[in-house]
């Protein structure tokens, strides 16, 4: 379900998408209003569940996880046994960036960020050795091109 958002409203989001860090003071100037109404559509945004949760973005290098892998998952597994233990597996993963679903060939893919190919490995044989999988394709990202967190408004 798709919320109602005005020019204003974007111009509130796209501040914040950008830094929500910024004071109410710095989004209001930026955005050509006031502190209260600015707090007010801020308020309204989040009741509406526009707006989520507010995180630090961490950079995975300077922490020491240099390997990002693209790991695609064929199954032919598809009872709800299975994929209730499969998904339990991959939520109870931190190196678990991204899971998706998929139409077509490829059932699953997860991205997945780890210090380098040893611990993909140990990361792979824990999560076979918890749920059956037919086939496994690790894809080693070689060059992060592009990564944003910023929605199209």
């Amino acid at each position: 379900m798709s919320v109602r958002l005005d020019d204003m409203d974007r111009k509130i989001l796209a501040e914040l998408q950008e830094d929500a860090s910024q004071s109410l003071d710095e989004i209001a100037r930026k955005v050509g209003s006031s502190k209260t109404p600015v707090w007010n559509r801020i308020r309204k945004l989040r009741e509406a569940g526009v707006i989520g949760r507010q995180t630090a973005i961490l950079d995975p290098e300077a922490l020491g996880l240099e390997a990002c892998f693209f790991v695609l998952i064929r199954t032919s597994e598809h009872e709800a046994d299975w994929q209730r233990r499969f998904l339990k597996a991959l939520k109870d993963r931190p190196e678990v960036l991204e899971a998706h679903r998929l139409a077509g060939d490829i059932d699953y893919i997860l991205k997945v960020r780890v210090k380098n190919a040893r611990a993909y490995d140990t990361f792979y044989q824990a999560l076979i050795s918890e749920v059956r999988i037919h086939n496994v394709t690790a894809l080693l990202s070689m060059e992060e091109i592009k990564s944003t967190t910023l929605l199209p408004l």
